[in-house]
């Protein structure tokens, strides 16, 4: 079942803990993760049950609004009790909101999106979304990979366009100038 956050803000696996208004008139969500397969050691996939703290980050996420939102999500860090596991802690993650991401995964994604299909330049779109250069061509990069990797459909029928190669020959036949065949 979806909760009211998946709904609003179309995150999966987080909370809206509460939500408050800044002086500059955005506003700072306040998120906690509410996906329980978070708790799960990356490492050796044992549900952890013992909290070692919390971390407060600041994953930024696709322009909300005229005045934007800003995020700041309290994930814990648990303890992982599995006796052969060489993790010994870890913080929680959901997919979109990857250990260690700055951005979240639709930020990323729309970023390369906008240069691959839109046909924004990726300086722009890097201004656009308020982006590094190198941060919006790795995610360019990312979604070219998924059109330079796909497989090639079969080729039904070859026009003269993809076959010829060389200089074309002329010949006059009616008086119209047409290309030899074979060149």
């Amino acid at each position: 079942m979806l909760n009211d956050t998946t709904l609003l803000l179309d995150l999966d696996g987080v909370s809206v803990a509460r939500v408050e208004r800044l002086a500059d008139g955005r506003r700072r969500v306040h998120l906690v993760t509410a996906d329980e397969a978070a708790r799960a050691c990356p490492a050796c996939g044992v549900f952890a049950t013992r909290v070692k703290g919390s971390a407060v980050t600041r994953p930024r996420d696709l322009p909300y609004g005229e005045s934007g939102l800003e995020f700041r999500r309290r994930k814990r860090r648990w303890w992982c009790r599995e006796a052969g596991c060489p993790r010994r802690s870890f913080t929680e993650q959901i997919p979109q909101i990857p250990a260690g991401a700055r951005l979240t995964a639709r930020l990323r994604g729309a970023a390369g999106r906008r240069t691959r299909d839109a046909g924004s330049t990726v300086i722009q779109a890097a201004q656009d979304l308020h982006l590094s250069w190198p941060t919006l061509m790795e995610a360019f990069r990312t979604q070219a990979r998924d059109v330079t990797e796909a497989p090639l459909s079969q080729v039904a029928v070859l026009g003269i366009d993809e076959t010829r190669h060389g200089r074309p020959r002329w010949e006059r036949d009616n008086g119209m100038r047409i290309p030899a065949s074979g060149a």
